[in-house]
């Protein structure tokens, strides 16, 4: 019989399984609520991240989590491993203060080492404790995650500062951008490096759809493609849930395999203008719908969806985004019924 994560191997490289699969990018923002824990307990007790992670694929047969016992600190650990101000709370992932946001001293700084700098320390060694337990119980961590290159510039310079340098000051802006991709892909060995078996990344970075398309090819695209190809071979997800459809066409010469992007974005067009080169993840949206609506509600766009975007492959049904925090378990179960229902239309 196909496995959940068969299905999903088999969208990503653009087949068309017997079934399509339900992917989902879940972390601390909806993970602790979900569990009813104070989000500080879930990032501070491994037994209770374990039992939470692991409850998922009982409570939820069917569903691919993304990217699946994700160890993580919200956005924090790239941003802190350049000594970003990291703020932690009660019942929200932590949040992100710039302490230097003079680019000409970012365009002077050298790579982190992910195995000494900031949070990436304390996130391997737990991925290498983990990995070993969940190796034990006959399972494993199949993906490792990053925030892209200018997301993790956007937290430690100010995102409205690194907008605007990039258009009055794009020397140095590309300069510190280099020191972040370099960081970036050692980052993501590092954490492949203490994987049994690792068969995927994931990149997420909303920061891209903010720039023109100009700016996108003379400025971000080369980042974001030197990271897709150093791991050529692994599933590459690209997550980049900012409206951005001027992008689209451009995004699809990065490199990844499977695309997660805004409900804002119609699926159909999307996976026009990629011309089936990349895989197609979406598209319910997300809060709207996802959190908002009732599961039969939830279980309709899903179709719909489906309508648009799972002929002849190449499609991972999700939320346009990543799960949103207060989504109803039942509207995850509305998904995986629409995915059963469709497969036998």
């Amino acid at each position: 019989m196909t496995t959940p994560w068969e299905r999903f191997k088999q969208a990503a490289r653009l087949e068309e399984p017997d079934q399509v699969p339900v992917g989902l990018i879940v972390d601390s923002p909806w993970l602790p609520g979900y569990a009813g824990m104070d989000t500080r307990d879930y990032f501070l007790f491994p037994d209770q991240w374990m039992e939470i992670n692991l409850g998922l694929l009982d409570r939820f047969p069917g569903a691919i989590w993304l990217p699946g016992f994700w160890v993580e600190y919200g956005m924090a650990a790239e941003p802190s491993a350049f000594g970003a101000k990291v703020l932690f709370h009660p019942n929200q992932p932590p949040s992100i203060e710039p302490v230097v946001t003079d680019l000409s001293f970012w365009a002077e700084a050298k790579p982190a080492n992910p195995q000494e700098a900031g949070l990436m320390p304390l996130v391997l060694r737990l991925y290498e404790v983990m990995e070993e337990r969940l190796q034990a119980e006959g399972l494993g961590i199949k993906m490792v995650c990053a925030r892209g290159p200018m997301t993790t510039a956007g937290w430690v310079v100010g995102i409205s500062n690194l907008l605007m340098e990039l258009i009055t000051n794009p020397e140095q802006v590309t300069r510190f951008l280099d020191t972040i991709t370099t960081t970036l892909i050692h980052w993501l060995h590092a954490q492949l490096d203490t994987l049994r078996q690792p068969e995927g990344i994931m990149l997420l970075d909303d920061i891209v759809g903010m720039v023109s398309k100009r700016h996108y090819e003379e400025l971000v695209h080369p980042h974001l493609r030197r990271i897709f190809d150093e791991f050529d071979g692994l599933i590459r997800i690209y997550h980049n849930d900012t409206p951005c459809m001027h992008l689209v066409e451009s995004l699809a010469e990065a490199n990844f395999d499977v695309f997660n992007f805004s409900h804002e974005m119609d699926i159909a067009e999307v996976k026009a203008k990629m011309g089936h080169r990349v895989a197609v993840m979406g598209n319910v949206p997300p809060l709207d719908v996802g959190v908002r609506e009732p599961p039969e509600v939830v279980e309709r766009s899903a179709l719909e969806c489906l309508d648009k975007g799972a002929p002849g492959g190449g499609m991972i049904l999700s939320f346009g985004g990543g799960v949103s925090p207060g989504t109803p378990p039942e509207n995850i179960d509305a998904l995986l019924r629409a995915a059963r229902e469709w497969s036998k239309s």
